[in-house]
């Protein structure tokens, strides 16, 4: 599949989601066979565990970027419980964006999977993470770069909020970096993965995160 009409198709499938109802929500994944392929290979080697929670009402703008249907069909398909609108930030932020219209002051949320400035910046070919490749679910492929670049000590920053351990590592700390970021659940001490995407200027924000501990990108 090329870019083009893999956009293309994520495109109807999100129109569709776009109706809050079960029904919309199922017909939307299933016009995606990769997508519902990816979900059952993810679900079946335990994927999700490495990922922690994260909210869908997005905090630049202040609202909901999938319908609650699509949430709780894709939780359904992960073989996970949430309760609206917290879930696996994994499911979300790979899957759930792709099926996001919604715009922020940054694009689309699918951007980041199907454009190159991501892949590019973690220093892989500009079709790492493009999500119906057939080679690895997205989720694989964003999981094993993402905690690369949370392990390298001389690129990641830590800290404490309300008791849990955060962490941020970024590909390079100056100018335009692929960013990873990490919180631990309250009664745990190894940060999860919530998410990953580019910047234009990792300094700026590997400061702004020191001076300002809080939680941040949606994690909760």
């Amino acid at each position: 599949m090329n870019a083009v009409s893999g956009i293309d198709d994520l495109t109807t499938a999100a129109i569709r989601a776009q109706s809050d109802s079960a029904t919309a929500a199922r017909t939307a994944l299933d016009s995606l066979p990769w997508l519902v392929a990816s979900l059952e290979d993810d679900r079946a080697h335990g994927r999700f565990d490495a990922w922690g929670r994260s909210t869908v009402i997005d905090e630049n703008i202040g609202a909901a970027v999938i319908s609650p249907a699509l949430f709780d069909e894709l939780h359904r398909r992960a073989g996970m419980r949430a309760q609206w609108p917290v879930g696996n930030a994994g499911l979300l932020h790979c899957y759930g964006y792709l099926l996001s219209l919604v715009e922020t002051p940054y694009g689309l949320k699918r951007d980041r999977w199907v454009t190159t400035a991501l892949a590019e910046a973690c220093a892989l070919t500009p079709d790492a993470f493009l999500p119906w490749r057939e080679d690895a679910t997205l989720l694989d492929r964003a999981g094993t770069a993402a905690s690369e670049i949370l392990h390298s000590a001389s690129s990641s920053r830590t800290a404490t909020v309300d008791g849990r351990h955060t962490r941020v590592g970024v590909t390079r700390e100056q100018g335009p970096a692929a960013l990873v970021y990490a919180v631990a659940a309250a009664s745990e001490t190894t940060p999860l993965l919530i998410t990953m995407f580019p910047v234009a200027d990792a300094g700026v924000v590997l400061t702004e995160f020191a001076s300002t501990p809080r939680l941040r990108w949606n994690a909760v």
